[in-house]
Formats: structure tokens, C-alpha cells, sequence
């Protein structure tokens, strides 16, 4: 008897805010359902954001205020689903965690409603999001069935370029697949996240579970992208789903778009300072100077100095102090500490609307790409390119074909010379769950 699934890969971009963008997931997952779909992909960084144009006013050495505001607005963009730092595991999906005094959850409550929609939509929910927790960003992703709640939540392990400056890295015993059962299906399903996916030994780490279902929320709107969709797909034996946003320059989130386009309402700061201790900065602005101890083993140590433009020494034109310019939008003078006051700050408050619309505007900055691949490596739907809004890719997927497939090929199994290759992952279990 075929064991047949209906999927669906939704091509969904995040709106101006995360309310309004959770408001659209509910309404894609209401629409998937009508179509008689069990389970959804939304793509990764949905909820909170993926902030694609923006740089964080971030170079090496130097960071900006006006990049700092604007980590600022991502940072409240993102959801708060009450786990903790390290990672609570199992402790946090069985909801064993101690509640705040007077609420009845943790977090913001986003996990909720997401159990909510797939509650009411009797839709499998999986969706990429921006975790934050405690001080830090992750890029992660969560799974929501039905009828059980959330089964597992997993954070990128390894951010990609300029990611790594804004996410944090999720641990590898995320990294667990998770089991579930759609009308008499059973399913072992897993995300890798965007480029994770171009790392061999996580691919591996994740086939050994007996992976059938393998997600691949993304970023990544290159041509590309299917290809290795499509080895994924061949190598593992399993159905892969893909879903990247599609989004125009112009509807990017307010947040995004009010700096990455210049806008006049946003109070222009000073670029980022120069390194060099030869051009003094304007209006007499302090900077943080540093002078280098080298101890008996070695080891080098940066001492701060607040000092004056103009009160340079040797060391400054020798090029043995390290500088990391202290940018201020005012001409008033800073405390002796160096440590701006609470009311110095300058506060920079993004406009309600965007700026007046140019030729540029109407660019892809992301094309999307989504796609759903077979077992066989064949592309069963997609690359769905250009596709702004409303993209669902709905695919019929007979999970027997994995097993058909391993007729030839168990890249965790009998492909896999186990007596001579040995895979290990600190913190995660590489035998398929019960």
C-alpha cells in the first residue's frame, strides 16, 4: 500500500513586522490546508527575518551607532521561544522549564501559536525563525506537529559570512532528527539550514539517523542551489524540500530598507573612523587608545587609554596601538571614562515609511529558488524563481520510494563500510530515533 504524504514548500517572504509575518503563516498554512496538505516548509530566518542588504555599520575593527540601532530593531524582530542559552533539550519541549512568576509560558509566546495554527489547520508546521535568547541571536528552526505540540527545535550550527556576526552557533545535538506520523506515515525528518548543507560530515551525521524527510530552509537564491538539492536528495535516499524567500528591494522590512536605501528621515552618522592615528577626528571627539604589554610568556595585553585627539606618543605613529573609534553624533565632550551616558545616546528611530520608490526598488534581492526533490534525485517541483507572493509548491510524495531507492544506495548502511569509516558528533546520537 503506498505511504503517500502531501508536502508543501512555501515560498513565503517576512513582512514589516513579526506579528504581521506570523499573521501570513497562519493564513499560508489555513490555504495548504484547503489543498489537503500535511506538511508545510516556510523558509529560513521567516519569523524575525532574514536581513539580506544589511551590514550592522560593521567592518573589521569598528562598529557604528547607526549599526547598533539597527541590530537593535532586528533583535526585538526576533522571537523569544524560552529556551536557554546552552540549549534545554528535551527539558524545554516537554515544557519542564520553570515559568516566569505570574505568566503562563516562557518566551513571548510564539511557540504557542504556532501550536495553535497547526493545532486548528491539522497541518505539520516547520518553520525557519530567528531565536533570541538571553543576549544572543540563533538562526533556527522548529517543528510543530498537530497534535503533539512542538517536537523539536534545532539552531544553525555553523552561520555563514557576515552571519557570524549577528547569530550565534547552535550546538551540533540540535542536529537530532525527530519522528512523526502522518496518516499512517511515518516519518524521520530533519532540517539543515542553508549552507549547512555544504557540509559533508553533518550531511552524514544526519543520513546515519535514516533520515526520509530532509529540509532545507534557505537563503541561498543562486541556480546552483538545486543542484545540490538534487544530490541531497540522490545521495540520502530521501524527499528533500527547499524554501527561500522571494522578495523585491522594495518590500523589504521598514527596518531593513530604511538604511540599506538612504533614507532622508534617518539622521546621517558619521561613517565608520579610520584606524589611523594620523587623521585626528572632527569636533574633538575622544577614542579609546590602547597600549600593548607583552608578559614574561609572551602573551600580548591591551590597555585601554581615553585620551584627547592630537595626544598622540611613539607608539601611535609606530603603529603598536590598537584604536576602536568611540563615534559620537554630537560635539559635546564625553565623561572621563569614556563610557557614554544613557541620555548622550543618540537615538535614531526608523520612519514609518519607506523611501520614495526608484528603479532599484523593483530588483530582486532574492529570487527564491524553492524546489521538492525525490529520492531519486529528481526535481519533483520548482525552482520556482521570481515568485513574489503566493508561492506553494504542493508535491504527492510516496515515502516507499525511500526505500526503493536503497536497493542500490545506503550511504548510512551498507554503502557506508562502517568497519572502516567511523562518523562521531559530540552530543548527538547517531542511531536512527525509535
Amino acid at each position: 500500500m503506498p505511504q503517500k504524504v502531501k508536502l508543501a514548500s512555501a515560498q513565503s517572504r517576512t513582512l514589516n513586522t513579526t506579528a504581521d509575518t506570523l499573521l501570513a503563516l497562519e493564513e499560508t498554512t489555513k490555504l495548504a490546508a484547503q489543498q489537503g496538505v500535511d506538511l508545510i516548509l516556510f523558509p529560513e530566518a521567516y519569523l524575525g527575518g532574514y536581513p539580506r542588504t544589511c551590514d550592522f555599520g560593521s567592518a573589521v575593527g569598528g562598529r557604528s551607532p547607526r549599526g547598533r540601532e539597527q541590530f537593535l530593531q532586528y533583535f526585538h524582530a526576533a522571537v523569544d521561544l524560552g529556551d536557554t542559552p546552552a540549549g534545554a533539550g528535551d527539558e524545554w519541549i516537554d515544557k519542564k522549564l520553570p515559568l516566569p512568576k505570574g505568566k503562563k509560558f516562557r518566551g513571548d509566546g510564539t511557540r504557542e501559536e504556532l501550536e495553535r495554527i497547526a493545532r486548528e489547520t491539522g497541518v505539520f508546521v516547520v518553520t525557519g525563525l530567528v531565536e533570541r535568547c538571553a543576549g544572543t541571536l540563533y538562526c533556527g528552526v522548529v517543528y510543530v506537529c498537530p497534535s503533539e505540540g512542538v517536537l523539536g527545535k534545532r539552531r544553525k550550527v555553523m552561520p555563514t559570512g557576515s552571519e557570524r556576526m549577528i547569530w550565534g552557533q547552535g550546538s551540533a545535538s540540535t542536529l537530532k532528527a525527530v519522528t512523526t506520523e502522518l496518516k499512517g506515515v511515518r516519518l524521520c525528518l530533519v532540517a539543515a539550514i542553508c549552507w549547512e548543507n555544504y557540509m559533508p560530515l553533518l550531511r552524514q551525521a544526519l543520513y546515519s539517523q535514516n533520515v526520509n524527510l530532509w529540509l532545507a530552509p534557505t537563503a541561498d537564491a543562486r541556480d546552483t542551489w538545486a543542484s545540490l538539492m538534487r544530490t541531497v536528495g540522490c545521495e540520502g535516499r530521501c524527499f528533500v524540500m527547499s524554501a527561500n524567500q522571494c522578495i523585491k528591494r522594495k518590500n523589504l522590512p521598514t527596518w531593513i530598507a530604511a538604511t540599506s536605501n538612504g533614507d532622508s528621515h534617518v539622521p546621517v552618522l558619521p561613517p565608520l573612523a579610520s584606524h589611523s592615528a594620523e587623521h585626528p577626528h572632527p569636533h574633538g571627539r575622544e577614542r579609546r587608545r590602547s597600549t600593548i604589554t607583552v608578559t614574561e610568556d609572551k602573551h600580548e595585553i591591551c590597555w585601554p587609554i581615553v585620551e584627547k585627539d592630537g595626544a598622540e606618543d611613539n607608539d601611535s605613529r609606530n603603529g603598536n596601538s590598537a584604536i576602536e573609534d568611540s563615534v559620537s553624533p554630537t560635539t559635546s565632550s564625553r565623561p572621563a571614562s569614556g563610557v557614554s551616558s544613557a541620555i548622550e545616546h543618540h537615538q535614531v528611530s526608523w520612519p514609518g515609511t519607506k523611501p520614495k520608490p526608484t528603479a532599484a526598488d523593483e530588483e530582486f534581492v532574492s529570487r527564491g529558488g524553492s524546489c521538492v526533490i525525490s529520492p531519486m534525485g529528481e526535481v519533483l517541483a520548482g525552482p520556482l524563481w521570481e515568485v513574489e507572493d503566493g508561492g506553494l509548491l504542493i508535491v504527492e510524495a510516496d515515502f516507499e520510494d525511500c526505500e526503493r531507492g536503497r536497493l542500490d544506495l545506503d550511504v548510512a548502511g551498507s554503502y557506508s563500510r562502517m568497519d572502516s569509516f567511523h562518523l562521531t558528533v559530540d552530543g548527538l546520537d547517531l542511531n536512527p530515533p525509535p
